[in-house]
């Protein structure tokens, strides 16, 4: 058989890009990309170390948040701006997390989707 050789990682020469933030109440997927919106770094409250229900805690997303920051940092990211997606409890810890990690947050915008009354409602539960 033959061996399969690792793909070398190599330092990409990027200043600044993006981090989207997708905030559920079951977990916190933090994604950072670079300004045309290729994936770089991604980590999310499993991927922390947390599983169960404390996948949805902040802490879970502040910690998620500084690990992805911190393999951005290293590799040379220097800013970045926030994109938040979503109602759960991570958001603004996720926020705290990527500027405790070393990188300079320039812009923070919210693209949750609302829905202009779209599809109907499931009927209510009568017990």
């Amino acid at each position: 058989m033959f061996a399969i050789p690792k793909p070398i990682k190599k330092r990409r020469d990027l200043f600044s890009g993006v981090a989207h933030v997708h905030s559920t109440f079951n977990n916190t997927i933090i994604t950072i990309s670079d300004e045309k919106g290729n994936t770089l770094y991604w980590c999310s409250g499993g991927l922390a170390g947390f599983k169960g229900a404390r996948r949805s805690t902040s802490f879970a997303a502040q910690s998620a948040a500084e690990q992805a920051g911190r393999k951005a940092f290293e590799a040379g990211l220097l800013s970045i701006s926030v994109v938040l997606k979503g109602i759960g409890d991570g958001r603004e810890s996720a926020i705290r997390g990527l500027q405790s990690s070393g990188l300079k947050i320039t812009s923070i915008s919210d693209e949750t989707p609302v829905p202009h009354n779209g599809c109907r409602p499931k009927k209510q539960r009568r017990v």
